[in-house]
């Protein structure tokens, strides 16, 4: 099972902040995360989201195994 955790504005429209979700691919969680809130995979999908896979941004499908955390970050600002 993967550790998802979601940051900022994503947290607050899931309505939770981390959760343990079966999944061999970023592809297919991010499947899973859009049939059950379509709201959330859209946010997801934004412009400026980023992902990061055991602490590495990664654009694109990668595999995921057991004990791997994804993060979806949110877009930042500042400067």
């Amino acid at each position: 099972m993967a550790r998802v955790l979601l940051f900022g504005p994503l947290r607050d429209l899931a309505g939770w902040r981390e959760r343990e979700i079966e999944a061999a691919s970023l592809a297919a969680l991010r499947g899973f995360l859009v049939d059950e809130d379509a709201d959330l995979g859209a946010a997801l999908a934004g412009p400026g989201v980023q992902v990061a896979v055991d602490q590495a941004v990664v654009r694109g499908d990668v595999g995921l195994s057991a004990g791997s955390e994804v993060a979806f970050l949110p877009p930042m600002s500042g400067g």
